[in-house]
């Protein structure tokens, strides 16, 4: 697979300092073409520098390749990362949950629905999707732990099935509309009341 690290992962050269209007620019314009109806295969760098009014060059001493912009844009996407508080369990996962599939930006409404087909179709697809989401996993993964060793949690929970049935409601009301009588502003409370019931330590 092509270099997929993100500008924030790449070591700097010295020498003038970027401008950052150019990679806003580059990046705007990477997810204004996806929402526009690009697909990630079809997209291409030519294309993104036109939009931004950039050559290609610029591009390439900012990121690797497609893919690695492809990883910031979509990152930019789905938002800063929610910080839990460390106090409650129930309220961490319930700041956790409600993030999921909620985001600011109204492109995503267009762009992340069309990753899932690109994710079943390529290996390169799938393995961006795990990069953007792997951090946010990881966040929920360290929240349950945290339950497990205060005794909040049964000792025996399934990390992994726990995240899963945490996660699968909100994205398939939130990306796919799936039940209009669900109420997207109590379903985060909903859906951590339970799964905690499952798991709570007794």
């Amino acid at each position: 697979m092509s270099d997929m690290r993100s500008t924030a992962d790449a070591p700097r050269s010295p020498g003038r300092p970027r401008s950052l209007r150019a990679d806003e620019a580059i990046i705007e314009a990477t997810l204004d073409l996806l929402a526009e109806g690009s697909t990630i295969e079809a997209l291409s760098i030519e294309a993104i520098a036109t939009r931004a009014g950039v050559g290609k060059a610029t591009i390439y001493r900012r990121w690797a390749g497609k893919d690695a912009l492809l990883l910031d844009a979509l990152r930019r996407l789905k938002g800063v990362l929610p910080q839990p508080a460390g106090h409650s369990i129930r309220d961490d996962l319930i700041l956790l949950v409600d993030a999921i599939g909620k985001n600011m930006d109204p492109r995503a409404e267009k762009i992340m629905p069309c990753l899932v087909p690109a994710v079943n179709r390529s290996t390169d697809q799938y393995q961006l999707y795990q990069n953007i989401i792997a951090p946010r996993r990881q966040l929920m993964r360290e929240v349950l732990r945290r339950g497990i060793d205060e005794g909040v949690l049964r000792p025996d929970t399934d990390l992994e099935v726990t995240m899963a049935l945490l996660t699968g409601p909100m994205l398939i009301q939130r990306v796919l509309q799936w039940s209009p009588s669900l109420n997207e502003v109590n379903l985060p409370v909903r859906v951590v009341d339970a799964v905690l019931e499952g798991i709570r330590a007794r």
